[in-house]
Parts: structure tokens; sequence; C-alpha cells
């Protein structure tokens, strides 16, 4: 496969005065199948009788749709592998995973093949990827984008957001998906910093960027990270059962292996639906509740840097899941809007990744705080 050739599972040629945009290819585009990357849809998809509803402001600017983006199989795991359709090449390191599941909307834009991108995140889809590849992505506040024409993965949990090389990209294509946002004229200045059990020197990265940035930065020793994740696992597998588990029963050698043994593992998460139900509104409120000391939330996207391609085949790779996803799927749980952007590392050639969580709602402050942090580490 030649550069770029698995970045897109269908490329379009269109006309248009607006920007390039890439749209991951379980969001209908008209006229398009919509594959969610999986030999199992694409066999019977036909074409989308509509766009999704969340295109809408990008048809009306006038955007460039120029492709469907591939992705982790059925936007299930945050490796950004892909069996049928190839594994879109991270543009810092070809050995290292792209992230998912959004990953070909990630090397899209990092690559400068598409100006935006349009992913989906429920479990970290959006943000893992650009922390693999050096590029930004907006986690947005569930439920405040539409998700009619959207192939589903955890109903409970998805969001559709931007993905772009920039933080103004984001904006912009925030402008795109909602037509009349508008950011905060000023960022936040009192940023929660939460200790994380990160690589020391991803930890010193993130610090590094709070402090040049000149914000007043609160330690915060939170303990909710562990329920958090806990509760997001039960309802995650329990609601990717019911929307995919027909789908490997019925074509179970057009789904890849990584999939079925996802699907093999719901019953050990299954039994702790009912206490996740029930833990879920405090272990939300304890997390609200930080934000009543401060403004927003700061904290690694990854943990560590992008594992290489080889760690993850086989035996290696429900760890790396684990430990992929360990700051990042408890938002989905709690539904707030999540940033994540390049940082530098000092003495590595890999950037960390900033990853900022605000209350509900509060995308518009998001993304001028994480502009000014943008600036501040050029």
């Amino acid at each position: 496969m030649g550069a770029g050739m698995s970045t897109f599972i269908t490329r379009l040629d269109v006309a248009g005065t607006g920007p390039r945009v890439a749209v991951k290819d379980i969001i209908d585009v008209a006229g398009v199948p919509t594959t969610a990357g999986s030999r199992a849809v694409e066999r019977t998809a036909g074409p989308a009788a509509a766009d999704a509803p969340c295109l809408d402001g990008v048809r009306a600017a006038d955007a460039r749709i120029v492709g469907k983006t591939n992705l982790h199989e059925l936007a299930m795991l945050p490796i950004g592998t892909n069996p049928w359709f190839g594994t879109p090449v991270n543009p810092l390191d070809p050995t290292l995973i792209p992230g998912g599941s959004s990953s070909g909307s990630a090397v899209a834009v990092a690559t400068e093949e598409a100006d935006v991108a349009l992913g989906s995140d429920t479990g970290g889809s959006i943000r893992v990827p650009s922390a693999c590849c050096g590029s930004c992505g907006l986690k947005t506040t569930y439920g405040r984008l539409p998700l009619d024409g959207v192939w589903p993965l955890a109903p409970s949990l998805d969001t559709i957001g931007p993905m772009a090389r920039t933080i103004e990209g984001l904006i912009s294509s925030m402008q795109l998906l909602e037509p009349g946002f508008s950011p905060s004229a000023a960022p936040a200045q009192r940023i929660g910093r939460l200790r994380t059990a990160s690589q020391p020197e991803i930890e010193e990265a993130i610090d590094d960027a709070l402090h040049v940035s000149g914000f007043d930065v609160v330690p915060i020793d939170w303990d909710g990270f562990e329920v958090g994740t806990n509760c997001f696992t039960a309802v995650f597998f329990s609601e990717l059962w019911e929307v995919d588990h027909k789908l490997v029963e019925n074509d179970p050698t057009a789904v890849g292996d990584d999939i079925v043994m996802t699907l093999g593992m719901v019953d050990l998460f299954r039994p702790g639906l009912e206490d996740a139900k029930r833990q879920l509104p405090g272990w939300r409120a304890s997390l609200f509740a930080l934000f009543d000391q401060v403004e927003l939330l700061a904290l690694p996207t990854l943990p560590m840097f992008p594992p290489s391609l080889e760690e993850v085949s086989g035996e290696g790779l429900v760890t790396t899941i684990i430990e992929i996803t360990r700051h990042v799927s408890l938002f989905n749980a709690a539904g707030t809007p999540c940033t994540a952007q390049p940082v530098p590392t000092p003495g590595s050639p890999l950037p960390a990744s900033l990853q900022l969580v605000g209350p509900m709602g509060s995308e518009e402050l998001l993304l001028p705080t994480a502009a000014r942090v943008q600036t501040a580490v050029a």
C-alpha cells in the first residue's frame, strides 16, 4: 500500500470553496456506503440515503468532504489497526500504533490530507489517536451533537467531535459541526492538575506546559479514576454487545480477531453493570464538584508514549488497551468535554499529549485555553 492508501476507506473527489474535511467512516455521507471499517458491514452496505445531521453545517459552509477515513474496526478499540483496509501509518513513527479508533482521521490531519477531520469518541477514540499522532482533538459533551446517521458503539457514551493539526483547526471545525459556535474571549485561569501515575517525563511535560502558559495551577488529589473506569467498562461492554454481537455471530470470518476477542470478554464485565449504574451518579458528582474549585482539569491524555505495532499483536493487546485508556474512558462515563493536544517532551522525539477536561458544555472555554497552551509551548 502506498502512503495515504490506508488513511481513507473511500476517497471522494469533490468541488467546494470551504475547508477539506475528512469524515470517519461511521458517519453517513449521502451516496457513499458506511463501512464502520468492517468487512462484515461493508458486504451489505448500500450508499447512504442522506448525510448524518451532524454534517449539516459542513454542507452549509460548502466544505469539501475529501473522503471517509479508516478506523479501528467498528470503532471498538483504541489501537487503530485494521485487518481489512490496512492500518493508517503513524506520521511521527511508522513503527508505532496510530491510536484508535479514529486512526484515519488523526493521520489525515497530521499529514495535511485534510484541513479538519470528524471522529467519534466513546472511550477515547478521538483523544487517543490525537495523542499518538501529535495532533489535536476534542471530545464533545455527551449529547451536544446529534448522533443520527452515525454507526453506534455504546449509545450512552458515543460522541462526535473534531480533529485537526491545531487548536484553531478544532475551533473552525466546531463551527462547522455547530454553526454559531463561538469560543470565549479569554482562556481559563485556574486549572486543577490531576496527579496520575504516568511516565515521569510525561508528567513533567504536562507540568512544564501549564507553567509556561501562566495558569494558576492547583494540585488536586482525586481518587475517582478507578471507579470511573470500572463504571465506564461495565456500560461499554454491555452496550457494545447489544449493538454488535449479531454482526459477529452472522459473519464471523468478516470480523477481525481482536473484535471477536473483545466481544468474548463481555461476560467478565456484564455482571458489574448494576453496580456501575448505582455508583455512577455519586461518582459523577465527585468529579463535577472539582469544578467548584477550578475552571478546568489537566492531566496527560496517555500515561505512556504510543506503543509499537509489534507490542499490540497477540498477548500484549489487552494490557495495552487497559493502559492506553486509563485517563480517557472515565470522562466518557462522566459525559464531560475534553481536549487533547501535543506538548513537547524534553529529551524525547515524541510529544506528550495534554488533556484538558471541563464541566458539561464547556467547549467554549476549553478551546481558547488549549490555544493559550499551544502558543506558550510553540
